[in-house]
Order: C-alpha cells, then structure tokens, then sequence
C-alpha cells in the first residue's frame, strides 16, 4: 500500500518503494551524508600518522563492502560498512614503527604492511564465523547476553561522544543550529520531512554557514591555541579534479598489501574488538528494525559480509570496514528500514569514490555540523542498547547481572587509552571497548547464573527482542 503524507514517519517503512524512486534516492543520499564524515575521518587521521591512506580508496571499498555484505545477509539487513575506528591504534604503531625492515622505511610501504594485517584481520571474522555455523549461533549467542551486548552497544555510543563535543565545540552555535532542525524536522515535520532530517540538517546548517561564512562569522581551528579561522574554505575544492582514480587502480603494485608477522601481531589481534562491536551492532540493527538478523539471516553470514569486505578493503589498500552506528541512528529518526535504501548510498559512495572534487566539496562541511549531527547519532545508539537491555527484561536485581554490567561499563569508560602489552617484540594495543567486551564475556561465562535462552523473545509480538532471562 502506498504511504501517504500522513503516515509517512508514523509506522516503520519496510518497503521504500511504496515512497516513488525520488524519495528514495534522497534517503539513500541521507544514508551518504550520515556516513561520509566518520568514514573520510580515518584516512585523515591515518595520514596524520604518516600512512597515505587515502580518501578515495576509503569510499570506493566503503561501498562495494557494504554491496557485498547485502549479498552475503540475501538483502535483508540494513547495514553500512564505513571505516572502523577501531584500527586507528595499530595504525598509529605501524607509523612509528622503526625498527628491523621497518627501518627507515616510507610511510608508503608500511601501510602496505599494515593492511596486510588488515587482511589477516578480516579472515579472523570468517573463522568465528564457521565456528559458528559449525556449533550453531544459540550456543554461541548463550555467551552473548542481553546483559552483555547492552551495556556494549552503550559503550558504543558513549565512546563516540567526546568526538561529537570536541566536533561541536569549534563553533558551538552553528552545532546547535545543526540539531535544532534536525529535532524539528523529526518531531514536527510531516511526510518526507519528518524521514530525512539528518540530511535536512546537514543542508540546512551548511547555507546557514556558508551565509555566516560571507558574513565574516569564524571557526576555532586550534582548541589548544584557541586560534580561529574562515567558516568555510573551498580551496581544496577548486584545486581538486572532478574525475579521478583510485589509487589501486592508477598504482597497483604500489598499494596490494604486504604480510609480515610483526604487522599482523600489531593489527589482528584489534579484530577482537571490531568483531564484538560487530555483534553489538547486528543487535542494535535487530533491536531497531524489529527483526533478529543473528538468527535470520545468521550471525555467520553478517560475520562473512563484514570479513571478506574488510579483508578486500585491506588487499588494496583500504582500511578495514564495520558496521555503521550513524546508519543505525538514522534507521532510528527516519523510520524507514529498507536496506534499498542502504544499498543506494552505497552506490553514491562508490560513484563519488571516482570523484575528488566531490570529496573536497563534502570535506568542507564545517566540523561542527558533524559535531551537532554527531550528538543526536551517537546518543541514538546508547539509547538502542538501553532499549535492548529494557525489552529482553534483563533483571538488574539480580547482583550477577549487576557485576556484569558494571565492569563493561567501568573498563568501557575508564582505559580511555586502552590497554598495551608486548607479545614477543610487537607491542599490541587492546582498545576500551575490547577490554569490555572481553571483561563481559568472560565474566558472563564464569558467573553461576546463566540462564539466557537465545530466541526466545520477551514478548512474543516482539521480534526485536534477542533473548529472554
């Protein structure tokens, strides 16, 4: 049935086709705009490291990953693979990595090392995944709690706070203006205005800056300083060519991973973390949409669609990939949960990939535009894991659950600079969220008590639901 301006935004739409192909491209354009500026971040912040991971590259397998892991889940989950921040870490090891054939080596070659590790990384995803599919995902999802993935899809959003203050504070009004259209437009708005207020709030707070930019109006450039800018600037936009090749493409043999156990022993071991915020937001997907995506279509193939993408990316010299927390966000605000739509803007980013113009243009959004969108996203997610936690009735009376959710919690929020041990001469970095997911999985193992049923809902007429104590 197709949905009418008054209904539009009122009940979850499963079908966007029922919109017309207009609206439908401009959700997809939404699902771009929400994922673009967290996934151009890593290789930026890559490159501060001395690694020339570049942007291009970054988009192109941003989307084709995202293409593949639809195939791999048969179309039904409505998930975008970005850039995982959960490699910046080793990332930052291999730069100041100096010592054996890392000596005196060019920035260049060590991100080929260190992709090879992101390779090795991605296949880890592949071996959970046939063990899984060996011993059956309710055995494994016994470990995997409510009680557990909670608190980590909490954590999730808790983590990616500090970035949206730090974000929003180089200029706070214009942050605000950002998140005051984008509350407007989701609570006020009616038909297509209530479904795409990310992107009317990324749109809106850019004229808006681009007229404070003409005006005069600055931006803090340097916190620490507190030295100041122009709003806006689009030099890097009018040097920038429209057409252009990745560079695996243009130079081959110059971005194909390498392999090295010392790269692999620094880069590997951080699958740990992605494959459990990996979980945690197949979860948080399931827990929005309404449906259990570990059980159908299978926690394997999610597993199998985020390796092999995140092992291809690493091949040619991108970064690795995860399931996107600002998509689920939007999920959340526009209501429509179609993965079309997710595809559609996997297509944009692999269109826009061959483009550097368009990703200057992108790149000039002010900051403090991500830092407004930022808050509303990122908060979005902690409130999924609160809901998850809520609807499976995880009782916190009881003192085991109590435990177990308080230590997520702590280690989560409290090793901000996560945890670094020496394994034979390779220093390997353990970020928060690892350490509680890892705390909570084997605290949940250990503690008498378990008495989680996978599948078994709260609420009957609650597909969402993933368990039931």
């Amino acid at each position: 049935m197709k949905e009418t301006n008054s209904t539009v935004g009122q009940q979850p739409i499963r079908d966007a086709r029922a919109l017309g192909m207009p609206k439908m491209l401009i959700l997809g354009l939404q699902h771009m705009f929400a994922m673009f500026g967290a996934t151009v971040l890593v290789p930026i912040l890559v490159n501060t490291y001395g690694l020339p991971l570049n942007i291009q590259t970054t988009l192109f397998f941003a989307g084709v990953g995202t293409l593949f892991f639809h195939v791999c889940t048969k179309l039904k989950v409505p998930a975008f693979l970005g850039s995982s921040f959960a490699f910046l870490g080793g990332f930052a090891a291999m730069g100041s990595m100096d010592a054996g054939i890392y000596a005196g080596m060019d920035g260049a070659e060590k991100l080929q090392y260190a992709c090879g590790g992101i390779v090795v990384a991605g296949l880890l995803y592949v071996l959970l995944a046939l063990i899984i599919k060996l011993v059956g995902v309710h055995k494994v999802m016994h470990f995997l709690p409510p009680v557990v993935t909670g608190p980590i899809i909490i954590l999730i959003g808790l983590n990616l706070a500090p970035s949206a203050v730090s974000n929003a504070s180089t200029c706070w009004w214009l942050a605000l203006v950002a998140m005051g259209i984008i509350i407007a437009a989701n609570i006020w708005g009616r038909g297509m205005v209530k479904i795409i207020p990310i992107l009317l709030g990324v749109v809106g707070s850019y004229a808006i800056a681009v007229i404070g930019n003409a005006m005069g109006a600055t931006v803090i450039t340097d916190a620490a300083s507190g030295a100041t800018g122009p709003m806006l600037s689009f030099a890097a936009m009018a040097e920038a060519n429209l057409f252009g090749f990745q560079p695996f493409i243009t130079n081959f043999g110059g971005s194909v991973a390498k392999f090295d156990v010392s790269a692999i022993l620094v880069m590997a071991p951080i699958a740990i973390a992605s494959m459990m915020e990996h979980i945690g937001d197949m979860s948080a997907i399931s827990a929005t949409v309404g449906e259990n995506f570990i059980e159908n279509p299978g926690l394997h193939r999610t597993l199998v669609g985020d390796g092999i993408a995140t092992a291809m990316a690493g091949l040619f010299g991108g970064p690795a990939n995860t399931t996107y927390g600002e998509n689920t966000g939007v999920l959340v605000l526009s209501r429509v949960h179609d993965p079309r739509v997710i595809r559609l803007a996997a297509i944009y980013a692999v269109v826009l990939s061959f483009s550097p113009k368009f990703a200057a243009f992108v790149n000039s959004i002010p900051t403090a535009i991500i830092g407004g969108v930022s808050f509303i996203l990122y908060g979005m997610i902690s409130a999924i894991g609160v809901r998850n936690v809520v609807e499976n009735q995880v009782d916190f009376t009881n003192s085991r659950n109590l435990i177990i959710a308080a230590v997520i919690l702590v280690c989560g929020l409290g090793f901000t600079s996560g945890l670094t041990f020496q394994l034979g001469s390779a220093s390997i970095t353990l970020t928060s969220l690892a350490i509680a997911a890892i705390s909570g999985i084997v605290l949940n193992a250990i503690l008498p008590g378990n008495d989680f049923e996978f599948g078994k809902t709260a609420n009957s007429d609650d597909a969402g639901s993933l368990g039931k104590y």
